[in-house]
């Protein structure tokens, strides 16, 4: 068969491929304690779910506007403006088939064959999935390891822009490392975009996932908002990961060509799941609330339980459901020289199932310091606890 040579450039996510291994091996008959995948196994909030059914019942069920219906555009850019302290319309706003669909859409709007795209490793790899499978080239760049958490690699940033490059992937709330950039950090990024005349895409799709302090987005500095997108999920804070709705929000131009590529590719998001969008986002917040509270729970129980570990350190990060601990002294100790060998001896001896490193790109040159990524969003905290005290045992012997 001839395939599209393009499909050749095109990744995939690479979690997905540590829950076969994982799948894999429960089906044997063992246990997994699945810390490899950032779903959630929290209900959806039941005010959410009734509006979804009354929308059903009430036949909502056939096409909506490829925009988005009026009354989700509207309310979700009066809370968006609300929480970043800036004004947005509900021109500024086009809703998605989940937050996935902005990645590919900003890079179609914006980037052309042989465009340079600078972009975060470790990081969500349908960055550059999408990045090399569009024509542009990926630039990758990097983070520093410092007692305060993770920063970005100012040094390789500068380094890596040129001539060519025209867009910045700028992921605050990342993952998989919990970073997120202090005020000075975010205005540096900023003044960098406007010094290279770079259009952003803001990944905010873990903004109201944080357990204290304030988020902040980019928009809200000086120039921002009009260079960049921000993309918006529902998954992560109403514990709508399989509903699949988000949304595009940026300059008007933007928006309009967004939603002109809703229309060729899925011609619009499902209706009444946007009507129950729309009550998530103006309805009893309850819901959030405990969603918040389970998982800075589990947070807690799972950085207790990884620092019990000996050669195991961790940044305790305020936002998303990911930690991202070093594990460099139990990898040398143990005599490891492949990543993947060592996830897959800690799923076979202790059901243990995390992602290496490697799953969130290429290390870099030099790169020998040896992280996995832990997502608690799927599992319940007396189960972290107890796979984690399997994983100590099997570490330390």
């Amino acid at each position: 068969m001839n395939l599209a040579k393009r499909i050749a450039r095109l990744g995939t996510e690479t979690a997905f491929a540590v829950s076969e291994d994982a799948r894999a091996w429960a089906s044997k008959g063992n246990a997994v304690y699945a810390f490899h995948l950032g779903d959630m196994n929290i209900h959806t909030p039941a005010n959410i779910i009734q509006a979804a059914h009354k929308a059903m019942m009430d036949g909502k069920t056939g096409y909506a506007p490829a925009a988005g219906i009026p009354e989700l555009r509207a309310a979700l850019a009066e809370d968006v403006s609300k929480a970043r302290g800036v004004k947005y319309g509900m021109e500024n706003v086009s809703i998605q088939p989940g937050g996935k669909p902005v990645i590919g859409k900003f890079i179609m709007a914006l980037m052309d064959a042989g465009d340079e795209v600078l972009y975060p490793n470790p990081g969500y790899p349908i960055y550059e999935s999408q990045i090399e499978f569009l024509g542009g080239i990926a630039v990758p760049y990097g983070y520093v390891s410092t007692p305060a958490g993770f920063r970005l690699d100012r040094d390789r940033i500068e380094r890596a822009v040129g001539p060519r490059t025209r867009l910045f992937v700028y992921n605050n709330g990342q993952n998989p490392l919990g970073a997120e950039s202090d005020d000075e950090e975010m205005q540096w990024v900023a003044d960098f975009c406007l010094k290279h005349n770079l259009w952003v895409l803001a990944d905010e799709a873990y903004f109201d996932i944080r357990y204290s302090g304030t988020s902040k987005s980019i928009v809200s500095l000086p120039g921002m908002q009009e260079r960049s997108v921000i993309l918006y999920t529902f998954s992560k804070k109403y514990a709508l990961a399989g509903w699949r709705l988000g949304a595009a929000i940026a300059p008007k131009e933007i928006a309009d060509v967004i939603s002109k590529l809703n229309v060729n590719q899925e011609s619009c998001s499902n209706h009444f799941v946007q009507i129950a969008a729309v009550e998530a986002l103006t309805g009893n917040q309850a819901g959030h609330h405990e969603i918040i509270r389970t998982l800075k729970e589990r947070r807690d129980s799972l950085v207790e339980c990884l620092r019990a570990i000996r050669g195991v350190s961790v940044f305790v990060a305020d936002v998303t459901f990911y930690l991202f601990p070093e594990v460099t002294e139990v990898y040398k100790r143990r005599g490891y020289a492949d990543q993947q060998q060592f996830r897959l001896d800690a799923l076979h001896q202790t059901g243990v199932s995390f992602c290496s490193r490697s799953h969130f790109g290429k290390p870099a040159p030099g790169e020998d310091r040896v992280f996995v990524r832990f997502a608690y969003s799927g599992i319940d905290t007396p189960r972290i606890c107890e796979g984690l005290q399997k994983l100590k045992a099997y570490w330390e012997s």
